[in-house]
């Protein structure tokens, strides 16, 4: 019974599963009567991790990023994931809201989230490596616990429990 179990958390979404929420998103609104005639811009880059909306007004630019936000929860993606990083007026009054994909924990919310562990004061240890949190424990019910505290914890990071041993 002195047997250790853990798991890892992470901020990792699924490229592939963001890339078909994108491509539907940009769907859906190309189909949208109220977007006829307004040449609406998409471009999704996945090496800088982003994606950017252009349109004639800002909230005609804020419903295409919607579509993505509903098409990812559609999916699995946490709307954590999906942070509007800036929203400019670009030529022709035209708006761009460009959209930053998290898919990281960082430092200090790594530093967070041992922290709320350490709250807890269950049986278990939290150590960062990288970019995620290994959590060990001799009880799996502690681990659960732990699981079931970080989800209904207000964090500004998408998280996903894996690799529980």
């Amino acid at each position: 019974m002195a047997k250790e179990h853990s798991f890892d958390i992470t901020a990792e979404i699924d490229k592939q599963t963001l890339k078909d929420a994108y491509e539907q998103a940009k769907k859906v609104i190309t189909n949208r009567w109220d977007f006829k005639g307004l040449n609406p811009e998409f471009d999704y880059n996945e090496k800088a991790k982003t994606v950017t909306f252009v349109c004639t007004t800002d909230s005609k630019t804020e419903a295409m990023f919607d579509a993505l936000v509903s098409e990812a929860i559609k999916r699995g993606i946490s709307p954590k994931a999906i942070k509007e990083a800036s929203r400019d007026t670009v030529s022709g009054g035209r708006v761009k809201i460009v959209v930053t994909i998290n898919d990281t924990i960082s430092k200090e919310d790594a530093k967070k989230i041992v922290k709320k562990i350490k709250d807890l004061k269950l049986k278990v240890q939290a150590s960062i490596r990288g970019d995620e949190v290994r959590v060990v424990g001799k009880s799996i019910d502690d681990l659960q616990t732990t699981i079931r505290a970080l989800k209904e914890a207000d964090l500004d990071v998408p998280l996903n429990f894996i690799n529980m041993k």
